[in-house]
């Protein structure tokens, strides 16, 4: 059983909207963290925007502040990102992770051991 598995991306414009979803396998509350990160061709993995599931604290990379959201839905076992105001930039595939460990540096994608197998998201100018 694949332990998260993201909603499909799509090609929006800039400016546009899109809405990307985490299903997790197993009971959300089970995990200390959940993030997104993004890769972009010819780029190292990026740190998007992370959820600490204790105290609900949430972290996102400076370029997507006041444009990407990301929420959770325990009961749902579902984890969201909500992405405002695209930028051609923000093409890359986006993978969500999960850690167990409590107190990781959700920057770092090394704090995570389970991901989701990354979906396309493409902004066109």
């Amino acid at each position: 059983q694949v332990p998260l598995v993201e909603s499909e991306g799509g090609l929006v414009q800039a400016g546009g909207s899109l809405r990307l979803s985490c299903t997790a396998s197993q009971r959300t509350y089970t995990f200390a963290d959940m993030a997104w990160f993004r890769r972009s061709p010819g780029k190292e993995r990026e740190f998007v925007a992370g959820m600490r599931w204790i105290g609900d604290r949430t972290e996102y990379v400076d370029s997507v502040k006041g444009r990407f959201t990301i929420s959770r839905d325990n009961a749902r076992s579902m984890m969201y990102l909500q992405m405002n105001s695209l930028k051609p930039e923000d093409t890359a595939v986006y993978y969500c992770a999960a850690s167990k460990s409590l107190g990781a540096t959700m920057t770092n994608p090394q704090s995570f051991t389970i991901w989701g197998q990354g979906t396309q998201v493409t902004v066109s100018s």
